[in-house]
């Protein structure tokens, strides 16, 4: 064996079938012994492997091919229980019958130990002699882990007559030149570590399992414990470590080479499944794949690390990848994945969450001729405006006061920085993430990548350190450009992309943040150069995260002509455009100023706490440019409406020249509304409904609340709104209806809602309903349409509560709580199993009620949760109170259910209050 493993990793041992372990059936056991003849090794070996071709054939459903699965270091074919488990529930539901061979690797898991080392080729000849000996045809589909996703993929290449779709999870089949293999390798490579960590002892084992995100069942642990008890049993898994091909020189690396290259060639469909907490397997990994596989399928389970099939459900999401890309095994389809409505969609993973709704015939936005005309691209103001002086963007916030920057010198600026974007390396469909605040740094960089055909990579800091951390590393930009700020937290936190600072720095912070170039060179560099060929309509433009108010943030791709589409509704809808003032208290509407050809200010703010807007700071903002339309969050109108006393009589005079009043994000309640309408009486107050995903849905003033929901108006022009009735259990499986006062998730489809979800194809395939030229957006959101065709938002699906009585949607009963005296804001948490939910009504007090005391007790004092419950219209479990409801960071606005559900479980539970 190799230079640093004992002699007890060459022990031999001959195969065996494992004994009853949890969730894996004995019927799929066998033993297969082979004749090898290739490579290095030439003796009869016999492997366990897991194979369902027997419980098909029993079943009576006939495979439309083969999934081969094929484990890595140290586990086994145990890994694959929950795939041969779903191929079989999808087949005994009448779905595509998928036969499942999981095999364990010679000298790993119940197969032979052989006591000869086996290299990465001679591990690949050892699959197809198997693999031959079992007689299988294709067409197969090969599924890997970690090196078995090597071996796997090497298969793979090595049959390209047989394969037809090729699937992995957290592996690689290239190591950078220039990047160290990852540091718990390093280690366990040591010599004097090697033998000690990996055979003597079970501690490259026992790591492995403890990395496990959430951690492993015990009965689980001990079961990818069972075939690796003694050091004679574990010489596999020293070997497998050995044959880590650390540089050139190593005995396996021209196979991995020859592999790596051979993967770039394939061009049958591919799904790359991913943990992104992954202490091996980092993301470059995914990237080299990814560039090797360009019409891969790529999901990241955030929040999942390397042993994937345990942390996610990767068993119903390759199930739902066959059924779109290999409906019958043999047909691949194209890159979009029909949506129609299925007639078995039980077998299909997780539930979707409008399962069988489809687009009416004949439904959604027209498709005449003007739905076809070429968009102006997102510049064209830009170069409208470019000889004006006039005002096309202010700075509240610069040093030394207000900055007003011309339309002439922001034209200009934005064609040097492109032109030198182009010269230091950017190219188009390089990601550049902008880590910068709103202001004219930002809106002038960002123009000039969409100009270059760059993809702006947008991540704003109110999703918090941790937030920004995920979205960065997961949309992997080639360049970052940055302040102080954010170059520091880049370095800090390795996050990936070459550094622009958009300030000078001393040499020596340069040095240590990395950084390259400065916004200032790379203008001049710029100046007088020519710009590169205009992206096209269809190409990427940008990635804009959500707020991740309702899980991780997710990167939403738009296209040009998608970011125009949004510029052009948002200038039908309000008439914004050249000439009109126009305060945005919110980035995304900041940043698409210049697009509308309005003049723009951002208010003097933090913008990771909107709530912190002041009243004399908007009052600022619309006297800089001469305002008349102002968008505000929700939380910073109800800080605005709170700090107007601070206003001075010109201050007044000035707000009362704005005519229009936008705040979206979250519900306004009709007080709210009043009290702004006192402010700027001359204006119209809207509260559009949108999203990340589609900026601008419905649009309409408030109404009064009915108590069954918040109307955020009438759909847009070109905007069609659909509702997929909700069932029994709270799911959203009903055919998409337009009726009146029914319940159900809210469908959209615009001509400027998002491309999809960056590396969430799972994702991605649960939020649309259609066909591939068709791609409604199911949103997530709960609600109805009333006869009149204005829409009632009632929640989020994830918040709807299933109780024994039917289902219960959020923002109905909290509005009529927050009517009772003494109430502020209210949120609903449901608690207990789905479908004998309990609903508990978690409320702010007014006066605001102060921290309790450790120990005391949240219960709501018997007069106020007697109230409560009258007003509910529903049966309350508990009505606990909290100082501050917890709410998401961008809009300060949406509370968290999510997380009032969690805390009050444990409340009711008898654990300990604290806050939520």
């Amino acid at each position: 064996m190799s230079s640093g493993l004992p002699r007890v990793a060459q022990a031999t041992a001959p195969a065996t079938l494992p004994p009853p372990l949890p969730g894996l059936d004995p019927a799929w056991s066998r033993l297969v012994t082979v004749p090898v003849g290739r490579g290095t090794d030439h003796h009869e070996r016999t492997w366990h492997l897991l194979d369902t071709a027997g419980p098909l054939d029993a079943l009576g459903a006939r495979p439309v091919g083969t999934l081969l699965c094929v484990h890595g270091n140290p586990t086994w074919s145990y890994l694959w229980r929950s795939v041969a488990r779903r191929t079989l529930e999808v087949a005994a539901a009448g779905g595509p019958a998928w036969r499942v061979v999981a095999v364990d690797q010679l000298d790993m898991g119940y197969s032979e130990r052989t006591g000869v080392r086996r290299g990465l080729a001679q591990r690949v000849a050892d699959l197809g002699a198997l693999t031959d000996e079992l007689g299988l045809e294709g067409p197969v589909v090969t599924l890997g882990h970690d090196w078995g996703g090597v071996v796997s993929l090497g298969w793979a290449v090595d049959h390209p007559d047989l394969v037809v779709g090729v699937a992995t999870c957290n592996t690689a089949v290239h190591q950078p030149d220039d990047a160290p293999i990852p540091a718990p390798l390093r280690l366990a490579l040591r010599p004097q570590v090697l033998g000690r960590a990996t055979v003597l002892t079970p501690a490259f084992l026992e790591t492995t399992l403890a990395i496990a995100h959430p951690r492993l069942d015990r009965s689980v642990a001990d079961a990818f414990r069972a075939p690796y008890r003694g050091a004679a049993r574990r010489g596999g898994i020293g070997g497998f470590v050995a044959d880590i091909p650390v540089d050139a020189s190593h005995a396996s690396a021209a196979e991995l080479d020859r592999i790596a290259a051979g993967v770039a060639e394939l061009t049958v469909p591919a799904l790359l499944l991913w943990g992104p907490r992954d202490p091996v397997f980092l993301e470059r990994y995914l990237d080299d794949l990814a560039d090797r596989l360009p019409h891969a399928d790529v999901h990241r389970f955030e929040g999942a690390g390397h042993l994937l099939p345990e942390d996610a459900d990767v068993a119903g999401t390759v199930t739902d990848w066959l059924g779109d890309r290999l409906p019958d095994g043999t047909a691949p389809v194209g890159r979009e994945p029909s949506l129609q409505a299925r007639p078995s969609p039980r077998w299909r993973g997780a539930p979707e969450p409008a399962g069988g709704a489809q687009l009416p015939t004949g439904a959604g936005r027209d498709t005449d001729a003007t739905d076809t005309t070429p968009r102006r691209p997102l510049w064209a103001a830009l170069d409208d405006l470019r000889d004006s002086r006039d005002p096309a963007l202010v700075e509240m916030a610069a040093a030394g006061g207000p900055r007003t920057i011309s339309w002439r010198l922001l034209a200009r600026r934005v064609d040097e920085i492109a032109a030198g974007l182009t010269d230091v390396g950017v190219r188009a469909g390089d990601r550049v993430s902008l880590l910068v605040t709103p202001g004219a740094d930002l809106t002038a960089v960002l123009y000039a990548c969409v100009r270059i055909g760059a993809v702006v990579v947008v991540a704003d800091a109110g999703l918090g350190l941790r937030g920004l951390t995920r979205a960065v590393r997961g949309a992997r930009p080639d360049w970052i450009v940055g302040a102080l700020p954010g170059l520091s937290a880049a370095r800090a936190l390795g996050w990936p992309g070459r550094r622009i600072a958009t300030v000078a720095l001393p040499d020596p912070l340069r040095r240590v943040l990395g950084v390259e170039h400065t916004l200032a060179e790379v203008a001049r560099r710029g100046a007088g150069r020519p710009l590169p060929a205009a992206p096209t309509s269809d190409a990427p433009a940008a990635v804009l995260f959500t707020s991740g108010s309702t899980g991780p943030a997710k990167g939403v791709v738009y296209t040009h002509e998608q970011l125009a589409a949004v510029r052009d509704a948002l200038a039908s809808q309000y008439g914004v455009g050249v000439g009109t003032g126009l305060v945005a208290g919110f980035a995304p509407f900041a940043l698409l100023g210049p697009a509308l050809g309005a003049r723009s200010v951002a208010p003097d703010m933090d913008v990771t706490a909107p709530r912190t807007l002041t009243a004399r700071a908007v009052a600022d903002a619309v006297a800089a440019v001469d305002a008349t339309v102002v968008f505000l969050s929700p939380a910073a109108v109800a800080n605005v409406v709170a700090t107007a006393d601070d206003l001075t009589d010109e201050q007044r005079t000035g707000l009362r020249r704005v005519g229009l009043v936008l705040s979206a994000g979250a519900p306004v309640s009709a007080a709210l509304v009043a009290a702004v309408r006192s402010l700027v009486p001359a204006a119209t107050v809207h509260t559009p409904y949108g999203m990340t995903e589609g900026l601008l849905v419905t649009d309409g003033v408030p109404e009064r609340s009915r108590g069954d929901g918040v109307c955020v108006g009438r759909p847009a022009a070109g905007v069609t709104v659909w509702i997929a009735p909700l069932d029994d259990e709270g799911r959203a499986t009903g055919a998409l209806t337009q009726a009146a006062d029914v319940t159900g998730e809210v469908v959209i489809d615009a001509p400027h809602v998002r491309d999809h979800y960056d590396r969430l194809w799972r994702t991605d395939r649960a939020s649309r309903v259609g066909t591939p030229d068709r791609r409604a957006h199911r949103t997530g959101d709960v609600g109805h349409l009333d006869a009149d065709g204005r829409l009632w938002v009632e929640g989020r699906m994830q918040h709807v509560v299933v109780t024994a009585d039917g289902v219960v949607t959020p923002v109905g009963p909290e509005q009529r709580i927050e009517g009772v005296a003494g109430v502020g804001r209210a949120g609903i948490a449901g608690v207990g199993p789905v479908g004998t939910q309990q609903v508990v009504a978690v409320v702010e007090t007014v006066p605001a009620r102060r921290r309790r005391a450790p120990g005391g007790s949240p219960l709501a004092e018997p007069s106020l949760a007697a109230a409560v419950r009258a007003a509910a219209g529903v049966p309350l479990a508990a009505v606990l109170t909290v100082p501050v409801l917890p709410t998401d960071i961008r809009h300060n606005s949406k509370v968290d259910r999510t997380r009032l559900s969690r805390w009050a479980t444990a409340v009711l539970d008898g654990g300990r209050a604290g806050q939520p």
